[in-house]
């Protein structure tokens, strides 16, 4: 228990001689022990991060942009990044106004016994109505009827399809010796 009630002293002097305004970290700390009270033993590092932790968590140390320093005690807290914790409210909670049961989650159900309300058809303006047209019907008397139809779309004059390839006509080609 001696030993370790001196390392803290230990560390409390280093802390206070090296005298640095952001704090020193661990490495200058040890250096300094070093220098003053000679060698270390062999499991120095490990004791040192262990008693600098529970200094830190007791509030003897402030732990600070991983520097230690001797904590003001007329400083303000120093806060880390991100967004400020929400302010305790001072009232206790059987005080304060009992809160409204909270909202059922998804879309409220209908009123059966509402009135309906019919929205109007809003019309395209030509009279036509929306959409693809329907299809024909298939014309009905066998073969005669699909001739007819062929005959129509020939008749139209121009055929189904891609045009074919026009061939250029060929030429002959005399040679002279």
């Amino acid at each position: 228990m001696e030993k370790c009630s001196s390392l803290l002293m230990m560390i409390v002097a280093a802390l206070e001689a090296l005298k640095e305004p952001s704090g020193s970290n661990k490495t200058s700390i040890t250096k300094y022990i070093e220098s003053k009270y000679g060698d270390l033993p062999a499991g120095h590092s490990q004791l040192l991060s262990h008693h600098l932790n529970r200094m830190k968590e007791s509030g003897e140390l402030v732990f600070w942009k991983n520097n230690y320093s001797i904590p003001d005690p007329n400083a303000p807290p120093r806060r880390g990044r991100g967004r400020p914790p929400k302010p305790k409210d001072s009232l206790p909670a059987a005080v304060a106004a009992p809160l409204a049961p909270p909202r059922p989650r998804g879309r409220p159900p209908k009123d059966p016994s509402g009135p309906k309300q019919v929205k109007p058809k809003v019309s395209a303006g030509s009279g036509r109505p929306r959409g693809r047209p329907r299809k024909m019907a298939k014309p009905t008397g066998g073969l005669g009827g699909l001739a007819e139809a062929t005959a129509s779309a020939a008749g139209s004059g121009r055929p189904r399809g891609r045009p074919p390839k026009v061939k250029a006509p060929l030429t002959e080609v005399s040679v002279e010796n």
